[in-house]
């Protein structure tokens, strides 16, 4: 029988592509890495892992047992979900995943009402952009996940359960100075000629909202620069470099020399939702880390809309 300590470690060795690297992560030694690998081995009745100076590379029998160690991995830690729950959210744990700008907005105010409710429960964040944080749910590795969508696009994936929570408007950045930042709201045909800032993929939500905007304002935005991190993009836009569309999620932080500017026809919205595995075992901490980040979006929700009707 395979020992489940030991396909830890061979997944382990797996992800970080040599025993050291496994070893600091798992707080072993490496000769203990190597024991346990060559464990592994015996049991399994075949070599698992090539050696050479150069590091360690997963035979096709390991990469193999990978794949199912994730699986029986996955299952483990659901089981041991399920028997804390039993205490009735007196213990246990829920682990959470985020991208930046919800990452920094709505989990602060989630996670400390969820605290206030359930101090006993053990909580954790960790930072990944959507398509991370699903692959990471999909692996066991958190229990709930913030992604995002465009409306117009959802994609579908049997194996995920989505709750929408919150739609984020996109407002139009621009360097103070622009010939258009003294209008209060600003049509996207007017930028045509502009050079835009956008995000690194073109599979991205937010470059697929950006291009659907500006297609349905009449033209083929100019993508001159790229990046992810909308605090750079900021400094992009004050810069002079273009202009771009920034998320609300994004505008609780803008600089003096960025004009933040609304779009005259309905403004472009990416939807937030909190992905959960559909037919994973789900812990009652999960159903009311839900109910929260339920509550605090849309109460998230009405203060920005008040804020943005008071400007």
């Amino acid at each position: 029988m395979l020992d489940v300590k030991r396909l830890r470690v061979l997944r382990e060795v797996a992800a970080k592509g040599s025993f050291s690297a496994a070893a600091e992560s798992l707080a072993y030694t490496q000769s203990a890495i190597s024991q346990q690998i060559a464990a592994l081995e015996r049991e399994a009745g075949t070599r698992l892992v090539d050696r050479s100076a150069r590091g360690v590379r997963l035979t096709e029998a390991g990469r193999a047992l990978v794949r199912h160690a994730d699986v029986i991995l996955a299952r483990l830690d659901d089981a041991e979900a399920e028997l804390a729950a039993i205490a009735g959210l007196r213990q246990g744990r829920l682990r959470l995943v985020s991208f930046a700008s919800a990452g920094a907005t709505v989990m602060p105010r989630a996670i400390a009402a969820f605290r206030a409710q359930h101090p006993a429960i053990d909580l954790s964040l960790e930072p990944a952009d959507p398509d991370e944080a699903l692959q990471k749910l999909k692996a066991g590795e958190c229990d709930i996940a913030l992604t995002i969508d465009a409306p117009f696009c959802t994609v579908e994936d049997d194996g995920i359960e989505q709750v929408h929570l919150l739609d984020d408007p996109m407002y139009v950045a621009m360097p103070a100075g622009h010939r258009l930042a003294s209008k209060p709201r600003i049509r996207l045909g007017d930028l045509r000629d502009d050079a835009w800032i956008g995000c690194s993929s073109t599979g991205c939500p937010d470059t697929m909202i950006l291009l659907r905007a500006c297609n349905t304002a009449g033209f083929e935005p100019k993508i001159a620069f790229h990046s992810d991190d909308y605090l750079a993009i900021q400094g992009f836009v004050a810069a002079g470099v273009g202009v771009s569309l920034i998320p609300d999620l994004a505008l609780l932080a803008v600089r003096d020399d960025v004009a933040i500017r609304a779009v005259t026809t309905r403004p472009p919205v990416r939807r937030i939702n909190v992905a959960t595995l559909r037919d994973g075992y789900r812990s009652p901490a999960v159903d009311a880390m839900i109910a929260v980040l339920r509550d605090v979006c849309a109460e998230f929700a009405g203060e920005r809309q008040a804020l943005a009707l008071a400007s």
